[in-house]
């Protein structure tokens, strides 16, 4: 049997990659600071930090394969935490798993390693050239991928683009609090910017496959189905059926209302959401089809309708306090005066 090691295994994406696993017949462990209430009873745990040497050695004794998810997100606003975890610990779970003999390493990147890119799509060869310190921290973490497979550790890193999937909150948590509430959602400028998104599912198949293929490589992640920021938002407008519409905002002042909101902490923003909220951003998959034979399933339109849908249907719990960012809803602060505006301007 394959033993699988998912670090950051409760949070959102961990969690989902743990699920994967244990069906497709892998004894999982999991790698994480917490416990998650819906762990399942076969699957082992060891509560850690990455950064600490006698935890990760314990954590990949006898594994497989690695699957890593451990990061520090953005909305965490700790610049010390985005480098030493997603960085340096990066470096050094790399380390014990080529002592370990693990064969297979799966590391989690992120689209943010391209910031806001000169040219879309985003293809295999684009130089990364990221804009803000998570992204530049994402894109250390590959160079500690790539000089690990210099040196004979078969690793290979995912980049998604953003995340969407059942039980993805974080932001995406007051997107579909307003407009559960008809409250009105807005763009940055005419919303005309072409966004590409990726289905938690999809992404953790990517994942799956990628441990399957021997050799390292590096593979970008995204459906081939989606259009603008608008119609992405308006299509959930119109499936939600609540009276929310989607409104337009000045793109540079309202990005520089997010950042003073961001610096006074009374709203959840992070760089990379003003940074790109009304940019153009996709990639090109022909890779993770040629080289994968990965399909994704989801297009935007189908991964915000499920997403929300998931959202209603558990609203009661979205708000609890729990261990991972991406499994709770961001607090509002300041927003809660916004929303209310967007429930009651005239349209």
């Amino acid at each position: 049997m394959t033993t699988s090691l998912v670090t950051g295994g409760s949070g959102y994406f961990g969690s989902l990659l743990v699920q994967r696993l244990r069906a497709a017949g892998h004894q999982v462990r999991v790698l994480d600071l917490n416990d998650a209430d819906d762990r399942p009873a076969d699957v082992e745990i060891v509560l850690g930090d990455i950064r600490d040497a006698a935890t990760v050695a314990a954590a990949v004794e006898g594994v497989d394969l690695v699957f890593h998810n451990v990061a520090q997100v953005p909305l965490a606003k700790d610049q010390r935490l985005l480098r030493t975890v997603n960085v340096d610990g990066t470096r050094l779970l790399l380390d014990a798993s080529a002592r370990a003999g693990v064969a297979k390493v799966v590391h989690t990147s992120s689209s943010a390693v391209f910031g806001v890119p000169e040219r879309n799509p985003v293809l295999p060869t684009t130089v990364p050239s990221p804009a803000e310190a998570y992204g530049h921290a994402k894109l250390a973490a590959e160079w500690a991928c790539l000089d690990a497979a210099a040196k004979g550790l078969d690793v290979s890193v995912v980049r998604p683009r953003t995340i969407l999937g059942h039980g993805r909150l974080g932001i995406f948590g007051i997107l579909f609090d307003w407009i559960a509430d008809g409250a009105d959602v807005v763009v940055l400028g005419d919303g005309s910017n072409r966004y590409q998104f990726v289905h938690a599912d999809d992404l953790a198949e990517v994942c799956l496959l990628a441990a399957l293929r021997p050799g390292p490589m590096i593979v970008n992640a995204g459906t081939d189905r989606f259009g603008t920021m608008r119609e992405s938002l308006e299509s959930l407008c119109r499936h939600a059926g609540t009276g929310a519409h989607v409104r337009s905002l000045p793109a540079r002042a309202t990005s520089l209302a997010m950042q003073a909101a961001a610096g006074l902490r009374i709203a959840p923003f992070a760089p990379y959401h003003w940074i790109m909220y009304s940019k153009s951003m996709w990639f090109d998959i022909a890779h993770a089809r040629e080289t994968l034979g990965w399909q994704p399933r989801y297009s935007n339109e189908e991964m915000f309708a499920a997403s929300y849908d998931w959202f209603v249907a558990n609203r009661a719990i979205t708000e609890q306090a729990g261990a991972s960012h991406h499994r709770t809803t961001a607090k509002q602060g300041a927003l809660r005066a916004v929303k209310w505006a967007m429930q009651h301007l005239p349209g």
